[in-house]
């Protein structure tokens, strides 16, 4: 939620409301589970919930990050709740989903930072929800790949990291974040045969050089599922949006991707990294 500025009319949101919105609602709160949707004040929420599809978050609600762009609250975190895979996995049945969309806070206080909670899960959910598809969208794990490699081994069907903004922004909005370190995230991933998405935010004041780059850098390091939303300030202690993008910007972007070789595009003021993520699986990609 943008605060202290008028938002254009394409990014005025409808409040969150209906039935299915409710049920996902009621569910999310009696199982003590956690949504980056609820979280990160995603704008899509309602969208979403309605449709029966939710992104959970996992290892607690507290993030030992505090980047300047993220709503997530941070400080000292709860030890893992080992009860926690199972309720969420029986919950995903509850609902009935198909495809299901799963991160995480950063946890620099786990000495594996939390991946082999992350297979587990995974691993839980695939047993109780036979048939499902799962996406995993996870932290840099400090560029681990021995932590990356166990999130891969319990078979998710996309694995997502996102590189959240340009080269030149990275120090200032993402804390302990290297942009180097999530091209290398991702250019491990795909090069584990693994379908691999990544996110980007604009209007935190990079130009359009800086995105054609980033864009290059993603396709170079083989991710091909990519979103593009517009950066929204969610309170008053976070960094401020720069610009609010336009519409046919973002048609411009897309059109960057798709010339780049990108295979699968959300790109909109209100994309978020999990929006329509059940319509990837496996939609041209080879």
């Amino acid at each position: 939620m943008q605060t202290g500025r008028r938002l254009p009319v394409w990014l005025k949101m409808k409040r969150a409301s209906g039935e299915n919105y409710t049920r996902v609602k009621r569910l999310v709160e009696k199982n003590h589970l956690h949504t980056i949707c609820t979280s990160g004040n995603c704008p899509n929420i309602g969208e979403c919930w309605n449709a029966g599809t939710a992104t959970f978050m996992i290892l607690g609600d507290i993030c030992t990050r505090s980047c300047r762009f993220c709503a997530t609250l941070t400080g000292k975190p709860l030890p893992p709740d080992p009860e926690e895979p199972l309720r969420l996995a029986e919950s995903i049945r509850t609902l009935q989903l198909k495809h299901c969309v799963i991160t995480s806070v950063d946890r620099d206080d786990l000495p594996d930072r939390g991946s082999s909670f992350w297979a587990d899960t995974v691993r839980i959910i695939k047993e109780v929800n036979h048939g499902i598809t799962i996406e995993t969208l996870i932290p840099d794990f400090d560029g681990s790949k021995e932590n990356i490699q166990r999130v891969i081994e319990a078979g998710p069907d996309v694995i997502s990291h996102n590189i959240e903004t340009v080269r030149r922004l990275t120090p200032l909005i993402r804390t302990k974040a290297r942009y180097e370190t999530s091209l290398g995230v991702l250019k491990y991933i795909s090069g584990k045969g693994v379908r691999t998405k990544s996110g980007l935010m604009v209007g935190l004041g990079e130009d359009e050089t800086e995105v054609k780059e980033t864009i290059q850098d993603l396709f170079m390091s083989g991710c091909r599922i990519l979103t593009i939303g517009q950066y929204l300030q969610p309170t008053l202690k976070h960094m401020p949006a720069v610009g609010f993008i336009s519409p046919g910007k973002f048609d411009e972007y897309r059109k960057m991707a798709y010339n780049e070789g990108f295979e699968i595009m959300e790109c909109h003021p209100l994309v978020r990294s999990s929006f329509h993520a059940e319509k990837h699986i496996g939609v041209g990609l080879k």
